[in-house]
């Protein structure tokens, strides 16, 4: 890989790690918004879906983590 395409591959890992760290801080809100509600509400509808939203952000995390990591390898 010449030098220009491995700028290109670094750039783009660059711009995941930083969608990576604003997914995360997404999932704290998430996570300090379910944390925070009443217990009346913990058994509620809008608890499920604040669970399913930091379950599918997880994901979102774990894949962005992935695609680094196979640019990472490309690079070597």
């Amino acid at each position: 890989m010449n030098k220009e395409r491995r700028k290109m591959l670094q750039d783009i890992s660059n711009s995941l790690e930083e969608l990576m760290i604003s997914l995360e801080e997404l999932q704290n809100k998430e996570e300090e918004y379910r944390d925070n509600m009443p217990e009346n509400l913990q058994e509620s509808e809008r608890y499920e879906k604040a669970e399913e939203a930091i379950s599918n952000i997880e994901d979102a995390v774990n894949s962005v983590e992935e695609a680094i990591s196979s640019i990472e390898s490309a690079m070597e």
